[in-house]
């Protein structure tokens, strides 16, 4: 990466990229928009079939940019539980386990074919981790989750592929299972973000809402909207910004914009 700067200002804009998301009007037909809700596990299930475990990179990043994990600790050994929300196959999930022993993970997933990747991984065990299919929109984590007791709950690039109307009973359903005085680290797409500028017109579903040629979806967020999202479901805000990056790829000489939004948000 060139750079990378912290802030609550959104990514100005160059007039092109300006023009061309004023021109972007026209939304997928309403039939369209229902097909696709109703058929979004479908749509990842297959993503990950198509791919296999070799679509994202392993993330270990994850401890370095959340501190947290580490400070939430009240002592060095202490055995923190917590719970990937949206684990995919495992590529922060493992990299977390690997690095830090006391650790009991908790981790779900929208795809069952996912769930069953993670389970097959030769880094899963049972006695370090519970991995469990769970579409978080409905199914209720206390099924799985004893009600206060996780430590952490991470919710990394996950929510922006859920419908915007349905993201509060997302994190309404995580307020269950997290602990008073603890939080959810969240990190996902920001609003004028690369992939978001990418996109036609033909695949805008809704306000910084688009479909990708899979099928799967994507929301862009800003600050302001997470902001509200959070606290209407009695989280506090403890941190909410932009995270702008313009990684370099030298071999075409292009420059891209990366946007991200990272949080954490604390139940009282």
């Amino acid at each position: 990466s060139a750079f990378q700067r912290k802030g609550h200002s959104a990514r100005v804009l160059s007039p092109e990229e300006a023009e061309k998301l004023a021109n972007d009007k026209v939304l997928v037909s309403e039939f369209k928009q229902l097909k696709l809700e109703k058929e979004a596990q479908k749509n990842w299930d297959l993503f990950y079939k198509r791919n296999s475990t070799n679509f994202f990179k392993d993330r270990h990043w994850t401890t370095r940019e959340f501190q947290e994990l580490k400070a939430c600790r009240e002592f060095a050994d202490q055995k923190l539980t917590i719970l990937e929300a949206g684990c995919g196959v495992g590529n922060c999930l493992f990299p977390l386990l690997e690095e830090d022993l006391n650790i009991f993970a908790y981790a779900c997933d929208f795809s069952p074919r996912a769930v069953e990747y993670v389970k097959k991984n030769a880094l899963y065990s049972t006695e370090r981790c519970k991995v469990f299919q769970c579409d978080l929109t409905k199914d209720d984590l206390l099924d799985n989750i004893p009600a206060d007791s996780v430590d952490v709950v991470t919710l990394i690039f996950v929510l922006s592929a859920v419908h915007p109307d349905k993201m509060h009973l997302v994190l309404r359903n995580i307020y269950k299972v997290l602990k008073p005085g603890k939080c959810v680290l969240f990190r996902d797409y920001g609003l004028y973000d690369h992939a978001m500028l990418r996109f036609k017109s033909s695949n805008k579903l809704g306000e910084n809402f688009y479909v990708r040629q899979d099928g799967t979806r994507s929301y862009f967020f800003t600050v302001e909207f997470l902001s509200q999202l959070f606290k209407a479901e009695g989280y506090e805000q403890v941190v909410n910004e932009y995270v702008q990056r313009e990684t370099v790829n030298r071999k075409e000489d292009l420059r891209v914009p990366r946007v991200f939004l990272q949080g954490k948000f604390q139940k009282p």
